[in-house]
Order: structure tokens, then C-alpha cells, then sequence
């Protein structure tokens, strides 16, 4: 008898859109240019955005991070991640003097406006996020008090806010836009007057990369996704496909990629989270096309035209 052939992969389709987002690309070009403008080395506290590559290329370059400000030595750049950071890092940070540049997401200083804005007018907060994640330290230090983090509807009934007349509703900006959805359903439920943001805090990259993950789901047998275990919404692009019932893997690099996973299966789909280089999704292509697969093609989607601005001190026409 003749061994049976495996099926090998034979097309590869790339979701639309994928990789870096708007805000990571800011947060990258405020790392480059204070290091062109200052030179080495620039402090960051926290990884600038949750990408392994991303973070070591900058390392090379003279990018220290850190997470304590102790950290950082008198008179030096310190750049903020794209993540956020508290009230308490903010006013320490200048206290002791250092040359501030802000990498914080537009998108995530949007929900911290809102805090305090809201705040003001006698407002509690219920956060819908992930405990322990960066952004969701730097929404809930916008605030001493008066903030409740909710990760799952179970937590929804254990929140006991001072008063319910002023409550309303937060959200890290890189969840799941389906869990995050039940959540707020769930606070409603419990909470009828709670206010809502006039637009989601999901942000849209977010929601356009779990888009197309859900439309792609559907045309594949196997779903890849490029980035980094501590990167949120490559995580969430990686549960949405499986909650599809497509089996989905999420890689760092194209070396984590097994051979096995593709064995039966023709058609890869393949994406990359907001934080994940091009560079690394072109990789994972070649070691695609190595194991046998010899098309690629990228599927309809929306184009992002987001663009967002420098802070002052590091544009070039400033």
C-alpha cells in the first residue's frame, strides 16, 4: 500500500484590513523621531505597543523601557506608551522634570476626557475590561475612587456603586466587540439609567479587524493570527475566529508557526493584529507558501484613512 499524500495548503487568503492601526503607528513614530531629534536613549514606560518585534527593534535603536519612574535618570525623554498611563505617573513624571511626550491612543485619551469630564458632574464608572492591562490601569488612575472594573457579565451583579442616579458606562478600547456588547447589556439591565458613551470606546480598528475575521472565518479551514501573547486585540481576533467554529492559532513570528496545524487544510487565513508589523505577516506568508501553499489572495475590505496627529516638539513642520 502507498502512503496517503497529506493535503497541504494550497491558498492563502489575508484578511482586510490587518496590522498596525492608526494610533500604533503614532505611538512608533513618536519613539523614532524623539530618538532622530533627542538621541539614545529615550525612556518608555511600558512596551509602546504589545509587540515583541516592534519593541526589540527600538531596544536596537536606543529605546530603554521601564516600568517604574525611578527608572529613569534626572533630565531624561520619557515617552508614554500607546496604552495610557494614570493621573499619579502623569503628575510624578512631571514633578521630577523629565521632557514628556505623550504616546497615548487618541482613542484611549478620548475615554479619559470622558472620565473626567463626567466626573465633574457627580459620575460613577462601570469599566468593562481586562484587569491588570495597561489601559485599563491608566482609564481607572484617571480617577481615586469612584471607577468599578467589570471583566464578565458574572461581575455585573457583584458591582455596588455609591449612588445609580449618575452612572455611567467605560470601555477598554481593544475588546471583543460581541463580549463587550453582553457586558454593557448586562450593566443595563442591572442599571436601566446608566449612560452610555455617544460612541463605542471600541475603537475602530478593532472593530474592523474582528470584521474581517468574521468574514473570512467563513471561507477558510484554519485561521492565523499575528501577534504578541500580551496584545489584547490580537487575542480577541483569535477567539472570534474560534467562536466561529474555525480552528485559529496566534503566532509572534513565523518560526511558532507547526507544520501540523495546516495538514488538511487548504485554505489559511491569515491576519495580524493592530500592534504586528507587515514585516512579520509577510514571514508567516513565506513559511506558508514553504509548506505548499502557492497562492495569495487578499480579500475586499475597509481601507483605513485614520491618520493621527504628532504632539508638538516632534513634528517636522513644527
Amino acid at each position: 500500500m502507498s502512503a496517503v499524500t497529506p493535503v497541504l495548503p494550497q491558498e492563502i487568503i489575508l484578511a482586510e484590513p490587518r496590522g498596525f492601526c492608526a494610533g500604533v503607528d503614532r505611538a512608533i513614530e513618536i519613539v523614532d523621531r524623539a530618538l532622530q531629534k533627542f538621541g539614545r536613549p529615550i525612556y518608555v514606560r511600558h512596551e509602546i505597543v504589545h509587540n515583541t518585534y516592534v519593541v526589540n527593534d527600538l531596544k536596537e535603536r536606543g529605546a530603554i523601557f521601564i516600568e517604574e519612574l525611578d527608572d529613569v535618570p534626572p533630565g531624561a525623554t520619557l515617552v508614554f506608551s500607546a496604552h495610557g498611563v494614570s493621573q499619579a505617573i502623569q503628575k510624578e513624571a512631571e514633578r521630577r522634570g523629565f521632557r514628556i511626550f505623550d504616546a497615548t491612543c487618541p482613542l484611549v485619551t478620548k475615554v479619559h476626557v470622558e472620565v473626567a469630564k463626567l466626573h465633574k458632574e457627580g459620575y460613577e464608572f462601570i469599566m468593562i475590561g481586562h484587569k491588570g492591562h495597561p489601559e485599563v490601569e491608566g482609564t481607572m488612575g484617571q480617577l481615586d475612587s469612584g471607577i468599578h472594573l467589570v471583566e464578565g457579565v458574572e461581575d455585573v451583579a457583584r458591582v455596588q456603586p455609591s449612588q445609580t442616579e449618575l452612572l455611567a458606562v467605560v470601555t477598554q478600547t481593544t475588546l471583543s466587540v460581541d463580549d463587550a456588547a453582553e457586558i454593557a447589556a448586562a450593566v443595563k439591565a442591572r442599571f436601566p439609567n446608566v449612560r452610555e458613551p455617544k460612541q463605542q470606546d471600541i475603537c475602530y480598528a478593532t472593530q474592523n479587524r474582528q470584521d474581517a475575521v468574521k468574514v473570512m472565518s467563513g471561507q477558510v479551514d484554519i485561521v492565523i493570527v499575528v501577534g504578541s501573547p500580551t496584545s489584547s486585540n490580537s487575542n480577541r481576533l483569535r477567539e472570534v475566529a474560534k467562536k466561529l467554529g474555525t480552528e485559529s492559532y496566534m503566532v509572534d513570528s513565523a518560526e511558532e508557526l507547526q507544520a501540523e496545524w495546516f495538514e488538511g487544510r487548504q485554505r489559511v487565513g491569515l491576519t495580524a493584529g493592530a500592534s504586528a508589523p507587515e514585516i512579520l505577516v509577510k514571514a508567516v506568508i513565506d513559511r506558508i507558501k514553504a509548506l505548499g501553499a502557492v497562492s495569495v489572495r487578499k480579500m475586499d475590505g475597509i481601507e483605513e484613512t485614520v491618520k493621527f496627529p504628532l504632539p508638538k516638539g516632534l513634528r517636522m513642520d513644527v
